[in-house]
């Protein structure tokens, strides 16, 4: 690692494109912080990855298809057995509007 710090004047640029308002004594905090995190992609970048394809998944995504089976419906029975509260063949909700 390089160990480079970033100055002040860059971590104020930072955190004005990111919105940031800092105190004076978060600017050297987030001074350490963002060098560090810059430290640890420059050791990442270093990292031979030519013979690893480039990929959006770790691993491969297969549809999961069934067979498309035609089958009967529930009857209207069936269904309203399932229905807390039915009336004429419907279910019967509280009211939501007034």
């Amino acid at each position: 690692m390089s160990d480079k710090k970033l100055s002040l004047e860059e971590v104020d640029h930072v955190a004005m494109l990111a919105r940031l308002g800092l105190e004076p004594d978060e600017r050297e905090m987030m001074r350490e912080q963002l060098s560090s995190i810059l430290d640890h992609i420059s050791l990442l970048q270093s990292v031979d990855t030519s013979a690893i394809p480039p990929t959006a998944q770790v691993i491969t995504l297969q549809n999961q298809m069934r067979a498309d089976d035609v089958h009967d419906s529930l009857s209207l029975d069936e269904v309203m057995k399932n229905a807390p509260d039915s009336e004429d063949g419907m279910f019967k909700v509280r009211a939501v509007l007034e």
